[in-house]
C-alpha cells in the first residue's frame, strides 16, 4: 500500500499564538512555563491536524520557538562563550543567540548570531559560529521529547532532524577561525552526538526517522560522497530506519553515491524538479531503498493537480511496487499558511484554486488513497477545480503582455555611466562625505497598527486615516531633522509590509486575512498571491513621499520594493514564468519611479533583498535567472534623469558568487546587511572592488540593543580599510520597522555622531 507523509508543518499556531506567547515572554509579561505550555498546545494542534487529514507519516521534532537550525546548535551544546558567560537561563541563552540581548542594569550586552536565508526560500536560519575548537555534546534530545509527547496523545510520529552534513554546511564560521577552516572538518567530532541521539530514539521504540539533507540539491555536495558514506554507515546501525530527504531542488549526480547508502528511503522533490524522477528510479530499482515522492508543493499555495500527480506516482509504482512508494510534500509546509478555513474574504472561486498546509495534508492523503484504488469525492472535486483554474489562466491583459514583449535594450540602461551621474547627483543632493541615511522604515508603533486596523474595519474614515499617517510622517521627519541625518525617508507608516503594500495597489494580486508565514523568529509575513497579469492603475507612494518632502529642505528618498523581491516574497503564478511576472512588475515600478522623480523626489530606493535568495541552487541554472533578474531591476530604475540617485538594499546576501551581477545592477548606491554577518561581506568587495557608492550596515536592527558610538566608529574604521572613504554611506543593516522608538533614537544619534567623527578623521 502507498502511504502518505508530510515533511514538516507550520509552527506559528492558530491566530499566531506562538508569536504572541514569545513576545509576551520577551516583554516580561508571562513566564517561561506559560510560554512552554502554549508551545505544547500548538504541537498537539499540529499533530492532530495532520492525523485528522489522514496523513500516515506525521513529523515531530521540527517545532521551534525561534529557528530549527538554532535548535540544533543549542541542542548539540554549541553555545559560544559570549552567551554562556551571561549567567542567563537556558531559554534566555537560546533567545540571546537568536536575537541578541541588552540589559544594561545587569551588565548583559550580546549581539545576535549571524542570520542567513534557507536555500532559496524566504525563511531565515540562525547560523551559530563554529571554529576548530568547537565541541559537541547532547544538550537536549528534542526529537525524543516530542516523539514521546505525541505518543502520549496516541499519535505515532517520525522524528525529524537536519543531517550532520547539511547542519555543518549551514552554520557560520567564526570570524577568528583560520581562513582555511571549514565547519565540515568537524564531522568526526559531531558524529558521536548524532549516534547518541539516534540510539536513544531507537531504544525508545521509534521505528523511523527523517533526516533532512537539502544540501544534496546543491553542486558542492557532489564532491562529498566519501563523507556521506562515512556518516550513514556510522548512523545506520544505531538508528531507526532512515528516510533521507532532499527538498528544494534536484539531487543530480549525488544519486550516484546516495543509492549506495544504508538508508530505508530517499525523498526527492518532484514539485521543483519533476524531471529527475526517471534517473532516480533507475538508480534505486536495483537497491532496497524505497522512494518518497515530494509531489505536493511545500513552497506554493496552488492546489495540486492530483490527476497529474497520480500519473507521476504510478510511474514509480510500476518500477518499484506500491510498498516501496510514499507520496509526500516536497518540503516542510512551514513556507505556507496554516488553513484556508479562516479565509472568509476570498471568493469561492479563489478558494477553489488554493491549498494551505491543512489542505495539503488532505491532498497527500487523497492522493495515497487514489493510488490504493480509492478515488474519493475529494479527488473528483480536485479535477474540476484544476480545470476551472486552467480556464481562468487563459485570460490575460493584452496591454500588459504587449508592453513586456516590446521592452527595448535602451529601457534597461541609465542615460549616462555612473561617474557622470554622480557629478549630477552631487549638485542635486548636496550630501556630505559619509552621508547618513536609514533603509526606509521607522518603528511601526501600536498607534500606527491601531489606526490601520480601525480603517480596515471602517471605524475611521479615509481622511482620518490619512491624517494619522501624515502625523506619523511629520514625527519621523522632525526626528531626522533633530538627529542630524542627511538623506531622509518618510518612515513608511502607511505600509503593512514591504511586499503586501505594493501588491494591494497593483492589479493581478489577491490577499489573505490570516495567511501568515514565518520569516524568522517571531517575524511573520502574509505573502500576496499573484493570480493574473500585473499592472499599476495609479501612483502608489508619491502622495506620501511628496508630503514628506514638503516638510523639509533635506532630500527625501522615495521607497519601493523591487520586482524580483515582490515576486519572490509573494506566491507566484505557476502557469507563467517568473521572468514574465518579474518584468510585468518592473514596468509597473518603472512608472512609479518616474512619477516620484517628477514629484521632486531626488533619491529613489528600489530594494532587492531577495535577488540573491532567488538564485537557483544549481550553477548551470544561474545565467538565465541573473539575466532576467538584473534586467528587471534596471528596467524599473532606468527611466529617470542622471541627477536622480537610485539606491538599492540587500540583506543576508552572499555576493561572492554573483558579484558581476551586483555590479551590473548599476545602482548609484547600494546598502547591504553587514554588521550581523560581522562585516564578512566586506571581504567580497575587497576582493572584487566596487566603483559605485555603498553603505555596509553599521549595526544590526534585528537585535533589541543600542550600539554604542564607539562600536559604530569601529565598524566605519573597518570599512575604510576596504572601501574608498568617498564612496561610503553610513546606515543601519536594514529597516527599523520592528524596533521601538527609544532604541531607534539612541542608535541613530550614535550613528550620526560616528559619521561626524569619520568626516573629521578621514577628511
Amino acid at each position: 500500500m502507498v502511504q502518505s507523509a508530510v515533511l514538516g508543518y507550520p509552527r506559528i499556531g492558530t491566530g499566531r499564538s506562538v508569536k504572541k506567547a514569545i513576545e509576551s515572554y520577551w516583554a516580561g509579561k508571562s513566564t517561561a512555563e506559560e510560554l512552554q505550555q502554549v508551545a505544547k498546545n500548538v504541537r498537539k494542534e499540529r499533530w492532530e491536524s495532520m492525523k485528522n487529514a489522514g496523513v500516515d507519516i506525521i513529523p515531530s521534532g521540527e517545532f521551534t520557538l525561534y529557528d530549527q537550525l538554532l535548535d540544533h546548535s543549542y541542542n548539540f551544546g554549541v553555545i559560544p562563550e559570549r552567551y554562556a558567560s551571561q549567567n542567563l537561563s537556558g531559554l534566555d541563552t537560546y533567545f540571546a543567540m537568536g536575537r541578541g540581548r541588552q540589559d544594561k542594569a545587569k551588565g548583559v550586552d550580546v549581539v545576535a548570531c549571524e542570520m542567513g536565508k534557507f536555500f532559496d526560500s524566504n525563511y531565515h536560519v540562525v547560523k551559530v559560529p563554529h571554529s576548530p575548537n568547537t565541541t559537541f555534546k547532547l544538550n537536549n534530545n528534542q526529537q525524543l521529547a516530542e516523539y514521546e509527547e505525541a505518543k502520549a496523545l496516541g499519535i505515532i510520529t517520525r522524528p525529524v532532524l537536519f543531517g550532520p552534513i547539511t547542519y555543518l554546511a549551514l552554520v557560520a564560521k567564526s570570524r577568528d577561525a583560520p581562513a582555511d577552516f571549514e565547519p565540515l572538518s568537524l564531522l568526526d567530532n559531531l558524529l558521536p552526538v548524532y549516534k547518541e541521539l539516534l540510539q536513544q530514539l531507537k531504544d525508545a521504540g521509534v521505528e523511523s526517522v527523517q533526516i533532512d539533507e537539502p544540501i544534496l540539491v546543491t553542486d558542492k555536495a557532489e564532491a562529498w560522497g566519501a563523507q556521506y558514506k562515512k556518516v550513514y554507515e556510522a548512523l545506520a546501525p544505531v538508528s531507526p530506519k532512515i528516510t533521507l530527504t532532499t527538498p528544494y531542488g534536484r539531487i543530480g549526480k549525488s544519486i550516484e553515491f546516495v543509492k549506495d547508502l544504508p538508508i530505508h528511503a530517499l525523498h526527492i522533490d518532484l514539485n521543483r524538479e519533476p524531471g529527475q524522477l526517471d534517473a532516480v528510479l533507475a538508480a534505486l530499482k536495483p537497491t532496497k531503498i524505497n522512494i518518497e515522492l515530494g509531489i505536493v508543493s511545500g513552497r506554493n499555495i496552488w492546489k495540486t493537480d492530483l490527476k497529474a500527480a497520480k500519473a507521476l506516482a504510478e510511474k514509480a509504482i510500476k518500477e518499484l511496487g506500491a510498498d516501496r512508494v510514499v507520496v509526500s510534500t516536497s518540503s516542510s509546509l512551514l513556507h505556507t499558511p496554516i488553513s484556508l478555513k479562516v479565509e472568509t474574504k476570498l471568493t469561492p472561486e479563489q478558494v477553489s484554486w488554493l491549498a494551505f498546509a491543512e489542505e495539503k495534508c488532505e491532498e497527500v492523503a487523497t492522493l495515497a488513497a487514489a493510488l490504493n484504488g480509492n478515488e474519493t469525492a475529494a479527488f473528483e472535486q480536485n479535477t474540476k477545480d484544476i480545470a476551472a483554474r486552467r480556464e481562468f489562466e487563459r485570460t490575460s491583459d493584452s496591454a500588459v503582455r504587449d508592453r513586456v514583449a516590446n521592452i527595448t535594450e535602451e529601457q534597461l540602461s541609465r542615460k549616462a555611466p555612473f561617474p557622470e551621474r554622480r557629478e549630477a547627483q552631487k549638485k542635486h543632493l548636496n550630501l556630505p562625505k559619509f552621508a547618513t541615511t536609514t533603509i526606509g522604515s521607522f518603528p511601526q508603533t501600536k498607534e500606527i497598527r491601531l489606526a490601520r486596523a480601525k480603517f480596515g474595519k471602517g471605524e475611521i474614515t479615509k481622511e482620518q486615516y490619512e491624517k494619522a499617517m501624515e502625523d506619523e510622517i511629520k514625527y519621523a521627519v522632525d526626528f531626522q531633522e533633530k538627529t542630524g541625518l542627511d538623506l531622509f525617508v518618510h518612515g513608511e507608516p502607511e505600509r503593512n509590509d514591504m511586499v503586501q503594500y505594493f501588491g494591494e495597489q497593483l492589479n493581478g494580486f489577491i490577499f489573505t486575512q490570516l495567511g501568515w508565514v514565518q520569516s524568522y523568529g517571531s517575524r511573520y509575513v502574509r505573502p500576496p498571491i499573484v493570480v493574473s497579469d500585473v499592472s499599476r492603475s495609479q501612483p502608489m507612494t508619491v502622495r506620501w513621499s511628496a508630503y514628506a518632502q514638503s516638510l523639509t529642505q533635506k532630500p527625501m528618498k522615495g521607497m519601493l520594493t523591487g520586482p524580483v523581491t515582490i515576486l519572490n516574497w509573494s506566491f507566484p503564478r505557476a502557469d507563467v514564468s517568473k521572468e514574465v511576472q518579474s518584468k510585468q512588475l518592473a514596468l509597473a515600478l518603472r512608472d512609479e519611479v518616474v512619477d516620484l522623480a517628477n514629484a521632486g523626489i531626488k533619491a529613489i530606493q528600489v530594494d532587492e533583498p531577495a535577488i540573491r535568495e532567488g538564485l537557483p541552487l544549481r550553477k548551470e541554472d544561474w545565467d538565465a535567472y541573473l539575466k532576467w533578474a538584473v534586467d528587471s531591476f534596471r528596467l524599473s530604475t532606468s527611466g529617470v534623469e542622471n541627477d536622480i540617485q537610485v539606491h538599492s538594499h540587500f540583506c543576508y546576501s552572499d555576493f561572492g558568487d554573483i558579484f558581476p551581477s551586483i555590479q551590473r545592477l548599476d545602482a548609484d548606491v547600494i546598502s547591504i546587511e553587514a554588521s550581523k554577518a560581522d562585516l564578512k561581506l566586506l571581504d567580497v568587495f575587497k576582493a572584487h572592488g566596487y566603483s559605485n557608492e555603498i553603505g555596509p550596515g553599521v549595526y544590526d536592527i534585528h537585535s533589541p540593543r543600542v550600539p554604542s558610538e564607539q562600536e559604530i566608529k569601529d565598524r566605519i574604521a573597518a570599512m575604510v580599510k576596504v572601501l574608498p572613504a568617498d564612496l561610503l554611506v553610513v546606515n543601519p543593516d536594514c529597516g527599523l520597522k520592528t524596533r521601538g522608538w527609544k532604541e531607534t533614537e539612541e542608535s541613530l544619534q550614535n550613528l550620526v555622531a560616528a559619521a561626524r567623527w569619520a568626516r573629521e578623521t578621514y577628511a
